[in-house]
């Protein structure tokens, strides 16, 4: 908080922008307001906190009604970066950075929020659909917000904002970006477009919805997985499994796993790049048909059966990667390939593809550089920060969710949005994100990398605040200050 330039507007100091907010207002960001004359954060400060049961598993802390006002139990609470403030300008140590003693250890969380311009959101969606090309621009409301980047296995993935999107570009390509990033961290559903691609509206956790069409599971494997997961099941059933897939299309009797099963040859003849044995690339374009191609015949894939080996009554089974497609055919004396009914045991194998799959989600994972600022608000010297976070002295968290540190320099850290409280980030009007971040350490690490020790402050110490909201700790999250690297004695 600062004090009043005068009794009716107030300067606000916690981003380049600068806000002269009114009494009883709030800035362009909403996060800070002028009440009584007084700069002050609006939103609540989170604390998560668990209860461990003697000699049993981590249960979460039960509360759902907000802070009670009583005083963090040091051992189960944990303060963390949502709506602690930030740093700005840069050389201000941390809004909070609190000492406590677990285990018999003293440690330090340093708790701010980070003001990201160089921050964008790595989106995974579960679906054998094709979207659009590799590299082509994903927009929203018009305006290029990221692209699709390389398709990873069984599912397509989006790079969305970045410095250039946010600052690079138009005012309202900015905006644009900004708001949708926002949207996305805080688990809200945003609609994109794919040049000359798809439509497609996405929430983290949730299952994508392509060209109006909601997904319900992804692949359990290209088409060469599909015939090694489940040949012995088609073994007594079928004389060959065509499985279709975009990438990989498998077929039984010339894979591995058919011949090691004893399979014989079917002569059926596959179109497309043939890789290894009953392995083939390219059997068609990418699309929304049979296994993320563009086909809705599966026969379209198929050349003339050699006569040489094929016969009358061989049956064939043609299936997609999800089974969620499927076809049985029978030879005829022409060796022309017939629909059929298909038998009862040879659709529970479909069925067992389809119990394999996982359901379809978006997921979407948060990336950022901490840069000058968050730093400085821990040190002094910011490069030992970056030095202690590498050497695994320092353990980074958003919001008490883990953050992965990219190696190499600076500290670039990714962290899985759904594993974080609802509502964690907010947006300043530069554009950028704002995201909760902590840095927890042993208290002589903090002191030896040079920290702001005359800030520090109990964490038992904080008392009731009418800001405080007291939230579950996540079971998926591991708690910070069981680390291992902390496990070393005291210093004597």
């Amino acid at each position: 908080m600062s004090k009043a330039e005068s009794v009716d507007r107030i300067v606000c100091d916690a981003c380049p922008v600068r806000c002269r907010i009114k009494l009883g207002a709030a800035g362009s960001c909403d996060r800070y307001a002028n009440i009584e004359g007084i700069l002050t954060r609006v939103d609540p400060i989170v604390v998560a906190r668990r209860v461990a049961e003697r000699d049993g598993p981590l249960v979460p802390f039960l509360q759902k009604d907000g802070w009670e006002g009583g005083l963090l139990h040091e051992e189960h609470s944990f303060l963390t970066g949502i709506g602690a403030g930030t740093t700005y300008p840069d050389y201000k140590p941390a809004p909070f950075i609190v000492a406590s003693e677990h285990a018999g250890v003293d440690m330090v969380t340093v708790v701010t929020e980070g003001i990201f311009s160089y921050c964008g959101a790595k989106v995974k969606i579960d679906t054998d659909r094709h979207i659009g090309p590799e590299m082509a621009f994903v927009r929203c409301e018009g305006e290029p917000v990221g692209h699709v980047t390389t398709a990873e296995y069984g599912s397509q993935m989006l790079s969305l904002g970045g410095v250039r999107h946010l600052t690079g570009g138009s005012k309202r390509e900015g905006v644009v970006t900004c708001n949708t990033l926002l949207a996305l961290c805080n688990r809200e559903r945003v609609e994109l477009t794919v040049d000359g691609g798809s439509s497609l509206s996405i929430a983290a956790g949730q299952p994508p919805v392509i060209d109006g069409e909601r997904e319900e599971r992804m692949r359990v494997g290209c088409g060469s997985a599909t015939i090694g997961m489940f040949a012995p099941a088609w073994k007594d059933l079928v004389d060959d499994v065509v499985v279709v897939d975009d990438h990989i299309t498998g077929v039984l009797s010339e894979h591995e796993a058919g011949k090691a099963l004893g399979m014989r040859p079917t002569g059926v003849y596959v179109r497309g790049r043939r890789s290894t044995p009953g392995r083939y690339f390219r059997v068609a374009e990418p699309g929304q048909g049979w296994g993320g191609t563009d086909i809705t015949d599966p026969l379209a894939i198929l050349g003339p059966f050699d006569a040489k080996v094929a016969r009358p009554g061989q049956s064939l089974l043609m299936v997609s990667t999800t089974g969620e497609e499927a076809a049985f055919f029978v030879l005829d004396e022409r060796l022309t390939p017939l629909p059929a009914p298909m038998p009862a045991a040879l659709a529970a194998t479909v069925q067992l593809i389809s119990e394999n799959c996982e359901p379809a989600l978006c997921s979407v994972v948060f990336m950022g550089g901490a840069g000058g600022s968050l730093r400085a608000g821990v040190t002094r010297n910011p490069v030992h920060l970056t030095r202690s976070v590498r050497d695994s002295l320092v353990y980074v968290s958003c919001g008490g969710a883990p953050a992965y540190v990219w190696p190499g320099g600076g500290i670039t850290f990714m962290v899985d949005i759904c594993r974080m409280p609802q509502h964690a980030f907010g947006s300043v009007p530069t554009p950028a994100l704002v995201a909760p971040i902590e840095f927890t350490m042993r208290f002589d690490d903090y002191t030896a990398l040079g920290g702001h020790v005359e800030h520090v402050t109990r964490l038992d110490s904080i008392r009731t605040d009418s800001r405080m909201n007291a939230v579950d700790w996540s079971a998926d999250n591991p708690w910070p200050f069981t680390q291992s690297h902390f496990a070393r004695k005291k210093t004597p």
